[in-house]
Parts: C-alpha cells; structure tokens; sequence
C-alpha cells in the first residue's frame, strides 16, 4: 500500500483540474470535468467523473469562492461537461489501495462539504440544483442530494443510484441513505429495493419514488435548468450590486513539529502525541461599521482566523494521524474578541458578516468531529471570550487555572451573545444547550453572566469548565490528564468522544455523521470489503467477492 501524501488543501481556481466555474448573473455553474490521471496519489485513473480527495478539495474551495467573492450568485448548478454521465462517485481503485484511516478522513471530508451545501442553502440564500445530464451513482448522487434540487435528463439510460452495498460491500460514505429518507422521504422500502440493485432508477420511476425533482428530455434540458436555477435564485436576499471579498491563499510556515500562521500557533510533541493550538485574538483594533469591514475583507479577524483555524484542523486531522490529543490555547486581548462579536451580532444580516459567521460555524463544527481529544487549557494571557470561548465548550474538558491571590493574572472567561445561538453544532444545538442538556436553569444563569470576566471559581460555579486547580496542582493535574488519555486505546477514545459530545438531540446532519463513524467505519475494515477476496478488493479485477456469511 502506497504512502499517502501530505495533504494541503489550499488551492484556487487558476489550479483546478477538475472543475470548471462560471458565472452568469445570479447563476454559477459548476462543471465537473475530472482529470482522469489528475488523482491526488499514484495508482488510480479516475475515470467517469469519478473522484478523490483532490476533487472534493477543489469542490470546498469552489464554494468558498461563491460565497465570499461572489455575492450576487443566488443560485448554483451542479452539473457535468462530460457526455452521458454526470458522476459515478468516489473513484473505488483509490478506495481498494487506500488506508483504512484515508477512507475514513476522505468521507469525512467529503460529508462537510456536502454539508456545507446544505448550511449555505439554509442560512446564507445559496441554492443549489444537481442538473444529472447523465448517470449519476454513488457519491455522484450523494453529491446531487445535498442539492436543493434534483433534475435528471429523461434519454432512457441515465439513472440515479447507490450501488455500494451489492456492488462494494460497503456504504453510501457521504450521507447518502440519511438522506434518501430524512431529506427526501423516499418511502423505506423503496429505498431499500434502490439501496441494493446496481443498475439504478431511471426517468419517471426516479420521479415517483422522489429520487429526483424532475425529469426532462435532453433537447429541453438546458433550459429547464436555468428556468429552475433562475426561479430558485428569485428567493434570495443576497445582493446583487455589492463587491466581494477576494480570499487570498492562506498563508502559513510549516515546519516539522510546528504551523505558523498569522492568527494561529501549532505546536507538535511527537514524543507526548499532542497538538497544541493556541489561537491569538486580533492585534490591532478591528473596525465595528461595514464600511471598515468591508475594506478590511479577508484580513477582517474573524474571517482569517477562522480560515486559518479551518486550515490546521484539516492538515492536523489528515496529515498527523499520530497526534490524538489537542490542548486548545488562546493568547491576547479579549477585549478585542468581544469588539469583534459585537461587530458580527450588530451586522448578522449583512451578507459578508453573515457568511463570516458561517465560515465560522462550519469551522467550529469541524473540529466538534475530528475524532481528536480536546482539552482546552486557560491559563494567564488567555482570552477565551465569546467566539473563542466556543473552543473551551467544544473541548471535551477544559481546564481552568484559580489564582485567588492574584486578581491582575488571574485567567478570565467571558461570554457574549454570540455563545448563545452564533455557531450550532452540526445536531442543531448550541454548545452551551448541549453542556447543560437544554435545562433552563444553568443556561439563565449563563446568559445572564454575559460580558462579565468570569475568574476560574465563577466559571466552575457555572458550570462553563471542568476543573479550576490552583498555581499548586495545576502543573501536575494537567500533566496526569493527559498521559492518562494518551496512553488509553484511540479507537475507544473516538467513539465514546463522539458518543458525548453529540448526546441528545439528533438531527440529519449528526445522524450522518454518528452512522459514518459507528457503521462505515466498521465495515472498512471487514472482510467482506477489505479483505484480499472483499469486494472493494477484487472490484474491477473480474472475481467474484468471497464473503463470511456470518452476520454479526
């Protein structure tokens, strides 16, 4: 098995190799058009519009670009320039050589784009139409269901489908079976003939079982796209006239054990497999009126915060897979954080300041799944308020130093309102909602702490940290917490984190997620996949899967 390469995912258009994006008014397309020796790693042809990690990077960043530069687009379509096929899904050569870890990450990634669709969709007045000018399978069709909008083109051949479970011995990796019944509601045991034949649904069977929005002939299909693209972009309230804001590569010194970035700090000990993170609030004061956002663009602190932050989550999560402990650290003024919250609560409806927000969101939800151990640390210096006191209720603990004699260095926590609704956890709620299980009482108290600099007893009273050990113990309990966790079975560690920090309240988008970790993750490395007679080993190479009959 080949070694993976290191990964990064910045790129940019004038890089691409499989996507084509335009612009028409209110309406972007993008077209893929893979590259089939354009893979991310040697070994592979990703023929038929098939994809890799390389793709859905393009993909992500494509999105970005329409958010952020191109704020007149209301309205996205999806689409294929290759003939007859629109896509048939991750590539499953790259899956057959790939690591069970790369597995893992790829429709990790891939689900948060995805994802990332469907947050766009709803809160930033983004549409998106999947206009299948061809056949469409597996992740192909994934990829058309985080649409808002499904059109196939009815020539008697081309067909929706998710062949994994008959074909591969695997399943849909990125949402696919949550959402044929969560979002569309296809009756459950259509869905079950569809979810295990390989050939597919075609035309007004497709329509019947709600696999698809419409089905229209190939000579009106064109039309009948930008007719529905256009209708869906009516609904939006993003503007037409104004400018956007250019993003710029991000970036960052990489060297063996650390990441510098402007507004962020990693540190590597590979001897204790941890990953410091400390994140720095903004150095200079940060305009509070549009006029001086808007000029500030991507430099505007929240935003390269939070791309750099987004940044070092993917490079860590991919690239050091060794590293399962993160100790997450702030540096600086919080009082510049808090300016900056205002700022963003002020001009929510603001579309760059909306779509901020929502680079920060989907960041912040990022790391809530990076089946990584979070521990935040507030130590003196730090300056975990509002939007950074997120990373304290991401952690899975967060320790706080009490240093009752000394007021002046004594670390503060404060809340704003934008700890109170700003940045929902992929399940629908809130950090806080989800620390205190939604009861009322603990969350009153909390919000009515708003804008108090909370010392560590305060915060442990509300119930804002997990421990506050004075200047005497700290040293020694932070020490002990984390050999402790290091030296404990990572694979544990993932699933009990992931089990804690999503109790509760469930929604599609968590459902996707706990089933990709609890099933997929599973069947990855079973037999009946992976083995050398599993049928993701021997796909494509004329043999016939050789199963363990056993069901378990």
């Amino acid at each position: 098995m080949p070694a993976p390469p290191v990964v990064d995912y910045r790129t940019e258009p004038s890089h691409y190799r499989h996507w084509k994006l335009s612009f028409d008014g209110p309406v972007a397309t993008l077209a893929l058009d893979v590259a089939e020796d354009g893979g991310i790693a040697p070994g592979y042809k990703l023929k038929l519009n098939s994809y890799d990690l390389g793709v859905d990077i393009e993909l992500h960043d494509a999105l970005q670009r329409i958010r952020f530069e191109h704020p007149e687009v209301r309205s996205v379509i999806v689409t294929s320039l290759k003939d007859r096929v629109f896509c048939s899904g991750a590539n499953i050569f790259m899956l057959g050589t790939s690591s069970h870890a790369w597995k893992v990450n790829f429709c990790k990634f891939t689900n948060e784009t995805r994802n990332g669709i469907e947050d766009s969709s709803q809160h930033s007045g983004l549409k998106f139409v999947a206009a299948l000018n061809g056949s469409c399978a597996g992740g192909g069709y994934e990829l058309a269901l985080a649409c808002d909008d499904i059109v196939l083109v009815d020539d008697r051949s081309s067909s929706v489908s998710l062949p994994e479970v008959p074909l591969l011995g695997v399943l849909p990796g990125t949402g696919g079976l949550t959402r044929v019944t969560d979002k569309r509601h296809v009756r459950h045991d259509l869905a079950d003939v569809f979810c295990t034949t390989t050939e597919g649904v075609r035309g007004q069977r497709a329509l019947q079982w709600r696999l698809v929005d419409a089905v229209v002939k190939p000579a009106q299909f064109g039309a009948a796209v930008q007719e529905r693209a256009r209708k869906l972009a009516q609904a939006s309230d993003r503007p037409a006239g104004d400018k956007g804001v250019v993003l710029p590569r991000i970036e960052r010194t990489l060297e063996a054990d650390a990441i510098a970035y402007e507004h962020l700090q990693v540190q590597i000990d590979r001897a204790k497999r941890t990953a410091t993170l400390t994140v720095k609030a903004p150095a200079v004061p940060q305009p509070n009126d549009i006029a001086g956002i808007e000029a500030a663009g991507a430099s505007w602190w929240p935003l390269a915060m939070a791309r750099q932050l987004d940044d070092a989550i993917l490079h860590l999560r991919t690239n050091e897979l060794d590293i399962g402990l993160w100790l997450l650290k702030t540096a600086g003024d919080a009082g510049g954080v808090l300016a900056c919250d205002r700022a963003l609560a002020q001009h929510a409806n603001h579309w760059f300041v909306r779509e901020t927000q929502g680079m920060l969101r989907r960041t912040l939800a990022r790391l809530d799944v990076s089946a990584r151990t979070l521990f935040a640390l507030i130590e003196p210096g730090s300056c975990f308020a509002g939007t950074l006191a997120e990373l304290a209720f991401a952690a899975d603990r967060a320790y706080m130093l009490a240093l009752p004699d000394d007021a002046t260095r004594a670390p503060k926590l404060t809340l704003s309102l934008q700890n109170f609704g700003a940045y929902p956890m992929a399940n629908g709620q809130t950090r806080l909602v989800r620390r205190f299980y939604g009861e009322a009482q603990p969350l009153a108290a909390a919000r009515e702490a708003i804008g108090r600099t909370l010392d560590a007893q305060a915060a442990l009273a509300l119930g804002l940290v997990t421990a506050a050990p004075d200047d005497i113990d700290w040293t020694d309990e932070t020490r002990i917490a984390i050999e402790e966790r290091v030296a404990m079975s990572p694979d544990a560690l993932t699933g009990l984190e992931a089990n804690l920090r999503f109790a509760g309240h469930e929604n599609m988008a968590s459902r996707i997620f706990g089933r990709l970790t609890a099933w997929q993750n599973w069947i990855f490395i079973r037999p009946n996949a992976v083995g050398d007679k599993g049928a993701l080993k021997v796909y494509g190479k004329g043999e016939k899967a050789q199963f363990d009959w056993n069901r378990v």
